[in-house]
């Protein structure tokens, strides 16, 4: 699992490095670009920050993911100590809770 979260956050790390001119700042200068192309440009930053700080929010789940790996508790339940089903681990490495404590959480 340890390859599959350095995998993922070196691919998330490599996005990030090509998509940050896409949050650049948009220019209002009327006689460089019409006023559609603005909206638009503007539309497109708005887009690459949430895209952004989705990225950096999933990069801080697995170096969290990577530290339990180290630490010995990767797979261990926070909320009720059992180990974490190895098929939801599959899916999201960076789970944190079993399914049955992730389904009460949300409920809340």
């Amino acid at each position: 699992m340890k390859d599959k979260l350095l995998k993922l956050r070196a691919e998330l790390q490599s996005v990030a490095e090509t998509n940050d001119a896409s949050a650049s700042v948009v220019e209002l200068d009327q006689s460089k670009v019409g006023r559609l192309s603005r909206m638009d440009a503007m539309q497109a930053q708005a887009m690459a920050q949430a895209s952004g700080q989705r990225r950096e929010a999933m990069l801080r789940k697995i170096s969290a993911a990577l530290q339990r790996i180290e630490d010995g508790e990767y797979g261990v339940c926070q909320s009720c100590d059992l180990p974490i089903d190895p098929k939801r681990l599959e899916v999201d490495p960076t789970a944190v809770m079993c399914i049955e404590c992730a389904s009460q959480s949300e409920q809340k």
